[in-house]
């Protein structure tokens, strides 16, 4: 398995080297927007923690980014008047891994509607706008 680079570039951002557009942040976990993204809303999760991938995780971090990423799902579920979320983690090269830090992808679309991954870059002014918008509806009390 491929060893955790410290700068790859999720850890830079971690870090505060490198800006992101900022969904959600807590003390274990950062969503932000894909600046790459396979479709509108294109939303990525990692820890706070240097693993490349799931095993490489203690529970509570596994915990954390799976809390996180609910909480996004439904975030976009309201925002981007989506229903279907596809959500993938690949793990290791051979898989597509292209960034070493583990991270889960929370793509608003159907996988007929799937954009190629590292294709293009997002407008950043799109990006920033429905970072704020993501944002401000996991700011909304939650009913259950």
């Amino acid at each position: 398995m491929q060893p955790y680079d410290q700068n790859n570039i999720f850890a830079k951002i971690l870090r505060g080297e490198i800006p992101c557009h900022k969904v959600y942040e807590d003390n274990h976990t950062l969503a932000f927007m894909d600046v790459m993204p396979q479709a509108k809303g294109h939303v990525l999760v990692i820890p706070k923690f240097e693993a490349v991938e799931l095993t490489d995780m203690n529970s509570e971090f596994i915990q954390a980014v799976f809390s996180t990423a609910q909480k996004i799902i439904c975030a976009q579920r309201k925002v981007l008047q989506r229903e279907g979320i596809v959500q993938l983690q690949l793990s290791g090269k051979e898989a597509g891994q292209s960034v070493f830090h583990y991270h889960i992808h929370l793509i608003p679309a159907s996988v007929h509607e799937l954009g190629k991954h590292e294709g293009r870059v997002a407008d950043q002014s799109e990006l920033a706008t429905l970072a704020a918008q993501l944002s401000a509806e996991l700011d909304q009390p939650t009913i259950k």
